[in-house]
């Protein structure tokens, strides 16, 4: 029998960790668990080493860490808990794991995820936020580590997929992509009314099971901003060769236009475990679990374009592409801050963009070196001091 594969899940306890565990679950011949990681989540995390015993185990503190241990111990399960930052960074790399999910949101997957690519693991990458805030430093270290990149974010893995094996083969055959949106829970919403929006209908996604923190995003097209940013990187294209179209069902994932003007599209349920299962198999394919489309009762197709009044999230995506690097890790870190305060109750919805908008003029144009991982986290943490500074200035 063939070796399985052994993952390393950062960010088990999210909605992208436990659908990588689901479909896992449907081919138990061909994968295990080698070591799972999640924040604060030590409830979830306990039950899931309990189902799959993991080697490893990894907590954000040694408190959590304490109690993680103790309730294993109870159940007699041998796995070794770990805690911290650099414990992340070191089972990513570990010479025992064969694929690494990189699933933890935000600029803390960052670490991670670049010691993985340096130690040429297969990366499926579903935190875009590696190639917002890293991306030079990042896709270097793909090249140089000799790791395997497989996007995650089911935009970009539909743009994979319809692309040739042979990378040097791309540029010659796009024109342009188009990334779709679904447009979020207020998309016919007038941009007037949302000064009352609650945490709760922001994060009450019409088609995707998410996270709050990425339901917010697509509420306010951030996310689908920094998809932009990360398509930019993983598929070496010019900022006007990407472009995005509001696609309300969530069914055409994303289409590569090439330069015969002939469209390739990918299509699908809005199910996060159709690219997951393609990561976890490429260039094979495996049964993901997901629902099949069905066309006979598909209904109507629809696309519009994103109005820019509504989602100026984009206009700042496409401005900071085309200025000096760092400022799409000034923009994350931005985001992060307000977000988190929005969902605190700390700002109104629309003082999320106004927040990030301000934080881009405040920090300016000088961003230092970006050559490496503490250049990076330098202006991450200069960024986010000074958007706390305009969540303060706005707080309810």
């Amino acid at each position: 029998m063939e070796k399985r594969q052994r993952l390393c899940i950062l960010g088990a306890t999210g909605s992208v960790g436990i659908s990588t565990l689901e479909v896992m679950a449907l081919h138990p011949r061909r994968f295990e668990v080698f070591a799972l990681s999640a924040h604060h989540r030590i409830d979830e995390l306990a039950m899931l080493c309990l189902r799959w015993r993991p080697r490893f185990a990894v907590v954000a503190d040694a408190v959590q860490a304490r109690r993680l241990r103790e309730r294993l111990g109870q159940a007699d399960v041998p796995t070794e808990v770990l805690h911290g930052s650099a414990a992340l960074s070191e089972l990513a790399a570990h010479p025992d794991v064969d694929t690494v999910m990189a699933a933890i949101v935000g600029a803390a997957g960052l670490a991670p995820c670049l010691a993985a690519a340096r130690a040429g693991k297969r990366l499926l990458l579903a935190n875009k936020e590696a190639l917002v805030v890293g991306g030079g430093l990042f896709m270097r270290s793909v090249q140089e580590g000799g790791a395997t990149l497989l996007p995650i974010d089911s935009e970009h893995s539909a743009i994979f997929q319809c692309l040739p094996a042979e990378r040097a083969a791309w540029h010659e055959r796009i024109d342009h992509i188009v990334l779709t949106a679904s447009g979020g829970p207020f998309r016919a919403r007038d941009p007037a009314s949302l000064d009352d929006v609650t945490p709760e209908q922001a994060c009450a996604h019409p088609n995707w099971v998410m996270g709050r923190k990425i339901s917010v995003d697509s509420a306010t097209m951030m996310n689908k901003a920094l998809e932009v940013i990360e398509a930019h990187w993983l598929f070496a294209l010019q900022p006007e060769q990407i472009r995005v179209v509001i696609h309300p069902q969530s069914i055409v994932h994303s289409m590569v236009v090439c330069r015969d003007q002939s469209v390739l599209a990918q299509l699908g349920t809005p199910d996060m475990k159709v690219p997951i299962a393609c990561g976890l198999a490429w260039p094979e394919r495996i049964d993901s679990g997901a629902a099949r489309l069905d066309f006979a009762t598909l209904g109507t197709l629809s696309f519009e374009a994103p109005d820019a009044r509504r989602f100026p999230s984009l206009t700042l995506a496409y401005e900071c592409l085309r200025a000096a690097p760092g400022a799409t890790n000034v923009l994350n870190a931005a985001n992060e801050i307000a977000v988190a305060a929005f969902l605190e109750g700390a700002i109104p919805f629309p003082a999320i963009h106004a927040v990030n908008a301000a934080t881009l003029e405040q920090v300016g144009s000088d961003f230092g070196a970006q050559d490496t991982l503490d250049d990076l986290l330098a202006l991450d943490a200069r960024a986010r001091d000074a958007a706390r500074r305009q969540v303060k200035g706005r707080s309810t």
